[in-house]
């Protein structure tokens, strides 16, 4: 059971990692508690649940598309209405719907926490989710939350510790887990793979990914996970790519520029952060590859597409691009884009 002093106490609590971080979620692995018996003098309804849920739908949708932490006040203040209603003792039914409302805009705030580089409340955001995703009952959502988790990991260069969250995540989902879902999962486990420079393991997930993901099916998945289709594992597959072409770049620089392309037809604009983050990737592609020309065009469309977004992380990804225009002999075209990435992170 859990209620808004509770949420409180988590949201308090410092970030952890390694074994602390693990430790601490085992009892997700564990059969929620059954609801207590006796009077319950709730005052909404199932009615009122799903009006809720359609607004933590809304604010997934804002933030996947736009990033950035303008809404983090309004899902924290749905978050508190929700535990406020949890401490009126509601029937067991309302009560499990309330706590899936409670983890799906739990990871909506930890999603924009962290693309806000907010990664202390962001984890204490995912820890909440996750324990209001094993109240209600959601073990594929509490693996969701888990793959967020092991995100943040991996962008905190900690890829044991986010390969460890994604076997749990495997391991806790089981059959819950659909189609979609688990070719996501597989994706995390490539990429904490790729960080511990293991290509062969990154492959081999990369394929069970894709393998898994040929079975979804277009109507039978929760909506928090109808993101991840060949689009979205063409630009997550070109970002690890990338990551390892920064190393080797004679070895995967075309192949990560080939995947991405892929994204970026696939889903276009209109993504917003994620088409942003595909077109910065592909610059980088482009200047690792030598192609001064092909560099020059993507940086300034990633630049455009950057200015359309709020997040944080889509800046930060920006700011990797810098480097590859400073230089002594560079031409007037990379210059002019050097200027263009420096006016909008001095903004």
């Amino acid at each position: 059971m859990m209620d808004r002093r509770a949420a409180t106490r988590a949201l308090a609590g410092a970030a952890l990692s390694g074994a602390a971080l693990l430790d601490s979620l085992e009892g997700w692995l564990q059969p929620a508690p059954a609801p207590e018996p006796g009077n319950r003098r709730g005052r909404i309804g199932m009615r009122e649940v799903q009006e809720l849920e359609g607004t933590a739908r809304a604010f997934r949708a804002w933030d996947h598309r736009f990033g950035g932490g303008l809404r983090r006040k309004a899902v924290v203040g749905q978050l508190n209405e929700v535990a406020s209603h949890l401490e009126e003792h509601q029937a067991p039914d309302i009560e499990r719907g309330l706590f899936r409302v409670m983890a799906y805009l739990g990871g909506t705030a930890a999603t924009i926490a962290w693309d806000s580089g907010l990664q202390r409340q962001a984890q204490a955001y995912y820890l909440l989710a996750l324990r209001a995703a094993h109240a209600g009952g959601d073990a594929a959502f509490g693996a969701n939350v888990l793959a967020g988790m092991a995100r943040q990991m991996l962008y905190r260069d900690r890829p044991q510790d986010a390969l460890e969250l994604v076997h749990v995540a495997q391991k806790g989902a089981g059959r819950k887990a659909g189609a979609r879902l688990r070719a996501m999962l597989h994706t995390r486990e490539a990429w904490a793979y790729a960080a511990l420079g293991r290509p062969s393991a990154f492959r081999r997930a990369t394929e069970e990914a894709a393998e898994a993901l040929a079975d979804a099916e277009t109507d039978d998945e929760p909506y928090w996970i109808a993101y991840f289709d060949e689009a979205e594992l063409a630009g997550v597959t070109g970002g690890r790519l990338l990551e390892m072409a920064r190393q080797q770049p004679k070895e995967h620089a075309e192949a990560a520029a080939d995947s991405i392309r892929q994204a970026v037809k696939r889903r276009g604009p209109e993504a917003g952060r994620s088409h942003a983050l595909d077109m910065i990737g592909l610059a980088e592609c482009h200047f690792l590859m030598g192609d001064v020309v092909g560099a020059v065009d993507h940086t300034q469309h990633a630049v455009e597409a950057a200015a359309r977004t709020q997040s944080t992380r889509v800046r930060a990804q920006l700011s990797q691009l810098y480097p590859y225009t400073v230089g002594r002999s560079v031409s007037p075209r990379v210059a002019e884009v050097r200027t263009m990435v420096r006016d909008l992170l001095s903004n």
